[in-house]
């Protein structure tokens, strides 16, 4: 059985934070003129490119290295997939969402995204450990006819 998300979780997602990425976007214009605000914007994608590219190559190699190592991976899984979504974020115009892909992405930052993440992954493991498995009552009795 899916979990369908709450509808406050796609509100913000699809209503809130477009309008908040054009609100920043607009005040940010006002305040250094549009096409600095462009400018940035551009400049910022540029610097954020190469970023995930050279934290996206190390967590490749980390990753490589711990499978020649014959251990669990945990750690850079997670690297790799903040750095996944961290991009993604830098990618999509806007300063807030810029901020929250930095975040994901600059290896300062990183260690902090990673324990939010360890512990989001942690809860929902842990509601999937508690639900009831089917059991006994589930089960329909029959014979097999030839």
């Amino acid at each position: 059985m899916r979990r369908v998300a709450p509808w406050w979780v796609l509100a913000l997602l699809f209503v809130v934070l477009p309008v908040a990425e054009i609100y920043v976007l607009i005040r940010i214009g006002h305040v250094i003129g549009a096409w600095w605000t462009i400018l940035l914007l551009l400049a910022d994608g540029a610097l954020g490119s190469w970023l995930v590219k050279r934290e996206g190559s190390k967590a490749w190699r980390a990753l490589r290295v711990a499978l020649e190592e014959h251990r669990v991976p945990a750690r850079e899984l997670a690297d790799g997939a903040l750095v996944l979504v961290g991009g993604t974020l830098l990618i999509t115009p806007g300063f807030l969402s810029d901020v929250a892909g930095l975040v994901c992405v600059v290896p300062l930052t990183r260690p902090v995204a990673r324990r939010v993440l360890t512990g989001v992954l942690a809860r929902r493991l842990a509601g999937v450990q508690t639900r009831q498995r089917p059991g006994h009552e589930n089960v329909v009795r029959g014979d097999v006819v030839e």
